[in-house]
């Protein structure tokens, strides 16, 4: 496998960490095109944890963010501040809450967001290095934060999330759950995912194509 693709975590559940499907079809397609990955996430407390059979906050409870990513890695997950982009040729990041709650504070503080530092520092070597870097779900959120203004991302049709967006400069496409935008100046490639998607095989379409077009401008 000649081309890797780092993968950063957020922990693992929709609620509180990465979204699970998302993250598992990511590895299937990167799998499936023989692309070889590595999962990292920061090695920090979660924001909170949740119990996902009703939502509610278990509040006497602490998890971390790295233990929980290696749930969905099977272990192989590695501490974000060992990524260096010069061993991948891309980055993607799944979507998930963990992303508003853990990678940035984007659940308490919208538009005022801060980015975790770990992941700010590693995404900025890629994009210098103009490494392609894909964004799904509410991931995209981060961009004009982690990248700079101007860069063309979605999130599907969400107003409050798209409004962020642009309050931070971003601009934002609306997108259908089966397909992506690209912006190809910056090499930034989202797609909506489980922000619109009902069933799994929705967002399998849109996360596909999101690992495609990553797959083809490490070639460009």
């Amino acid at each position: 496998m000649s081309k890797q693709v780092a993968v950063i975590l957020s922990g693992c559940g929709v609620q509180d960490g990465s979204e699970i499907y998302e993250t598992t079809l990511t590895l299937l397609r990167l799998d499936q095109l023989g692309i070889g990955y590595r999962c990292f996430a920061p090695n920090i407390d979660q924001h909170d944890v949740i119990d996902h059979r009703n939502g509610e906050s278990l509040s006497e409870e602490r998890r971390n963010v790295l233990v929980e990513s290696a749930r969905l890695a099977r272990g192989d997950v590695a501490p974000l501040e060992e990524l260096e982009a010069d061993e991948f040729d891309a980055v993607i990041l799944p979507g998930g809450f963990g992303v508003a709650k853990n990678l940035s504070t984007f659940a308490e503080d919208g538009a005022d967001l801060v980015i975790q530092a770990g992941l700010g520092e590693a995404l900025a070597d890629f994009y210098e290095d103009r490494k392609p870097i894909g964004l799904m779900c509410i991931a995209p959120v981060m961009v004009p934060r982690l990248l700079g203004p101007g860069i063309a991302v979605t999130v599907g049709h969400d107003p409050s999330v798209a409004g962020a967006i642009s309050a931070m400069g971003g601009l934002h496409r609306s997108c259908g759950v089966e397909d992506i935008v690209v912006d190809f100046e910056n090499r930034v490639v989202t797609t909506p995912a489980y922000m619109l998607a009902t069933r799994i095989g929705e967002a399998a379409t849109g996360i596909f194509k999101l690992v495609d077009r990553i797959d083809e401008l490490m070639d460009l």
